[in-house]
């Protein structure tokens, strides 16, 4: 179950790309922080009076160590020495990670997995050379998410080939790890930006909701907010898409190889739903089940989100003409601005 918006841009385009060239006479003071995390880049928002002097500083030595926990591109991160048997000692960023992704595995009955490792390293999605014909079945033994358990600060495997891959969570749980850090320093209005992962708290510099635009999902818009499919807004939530029209390659037999999985089978999943954007309660929720999401394919995600009145989420689809389609929760259809 890998995460095709991973080191590939997203479909999401900050508000204050949408809105930050307009003016009025109720505008608020705000300041804009941008850098490099996690292989990509962070965009951060914070609206009102309060000096932010100092703030880049801080903010890149936090991302720091997030990247040297839970970064797969990192030889030296905590979790590239966890997945080598270097080490069974979690910190924060990494049990919280596990955490949420065990509810929501044990949701899908398995169909989000984050032992997912085995197979996205043999597919080359993330930094390893991909093997041409993967012997599937042999990795599907050290795959599952009840091989895994966390005891106290210890991170317990059923075998020592079992490997975890945070892509699918990490960069929104990253989100919220930087909204914790404002919401400790006193900031109010803010919105954060991860790898295209959102968490936004209350409003904009003129008092209303965050403005997010949403890309159209078509191989070519390589460029996140070149063509977009819809604008929503939100405050208080989190926000991410998951898509496979960016991240995929053909292999030497001709197949269309996507990084979304199912961790159950061990196939990439191929289906008419070409994204799903999620609002969650925090933006690591809305990074999984949207990555869940794209794994289930268009009908059962439907009736997943039927039973899901905490999650909002627009999906677009393909009929059998090649149109393109959308279906949203009834929550969504609220937050969309016209």
């Amino acid at each position: 179950m890998g995460k095709a918006k991973k080191h590939a841009g997203l479909a999401v385009l900050l508000a204050v790309l949408l809105a930050g060239c307009q003016s009025g006479p109720q505008r608020r003071p705000q300041t804009v922080i941008d850098g490099f995390a996690q292989g990509g880049t962070y965009h951060i928002v914070l609206v009102g009076d309060s000096t932010s002097g100092g703030l880049k500083g801080q903010l890149d030595s936090l991302l720091w160590r997030v990247d040297n926990s839970m970064s797969l591109y990192n030889p030296t991160s905590r979790l590239s020495r966890i997945n080598r048997g270097e080490t069974d000692t979690l910190d924060r960023f990494i049990a919280n990670c596990i955490r949420t992704a065990d509810t929501i595995s044990r949701e899908s009955g398995g169909r989000y997995d984050i032992t997912i490792k085995p197979l996205t390293a043999a597919y080359g999605f993330t930094g390893d050379r991909p093997v041409q014909q993967p012997n599937v079945d042999s990795l599907l033994q050290f795959i599952g998410y009840d091989k895994i358990r966390i005891d106290g600060c210890r991170l317990v495997k059923k075998h020592p080939s079992v490997q975890i891959d945070l892509n699918s969570i990490a960069q929104g749980a990253t989100a919220d790890y930087v909204a914790r850090w404002l919401d400790s320093l006193g900031w109010k209005d803010y919105l954060v930006e991860v790898g295209g992962e959102i968490f936004a708290r209350g409003h904009n510099a003129k008092g209303g909701l965050w403005r997010v635009g949403i890309d159209k999902p078509i191989e070519g818009n390589m460029i996140p907010g070149a063509q977009l499919q819809v604008r929503i807004g939100i405050s208080n939530r989190g926000l991410a898409t998951s898509g496979n029209y960016r991240k995929f390659y053909t292999d030497s037999l001709g197949r269309k190889i996507v990084h979304t999985f199912d961790a159950r089978t061990g196939a990439p999943v191929i289906s008419n739903l070409l994204s799903a954007t999620v609002v969650a309660r925090t933006a690591a929720q809305a990074d999984a089940y949207g990555t869940l999401c794209m794994v289930m394919g268009l009908n059962e995600s439907i009736r997943f989100l039927e039973s899901r009145p905490d999650l909002e989420a627009y999906l677009v689809w393909s009929d059998d003409r090649g149109n393109y389609r959308t279906y949203m929760t009834p929550g969504m259809e609220s937050l969309v601005l016209q």
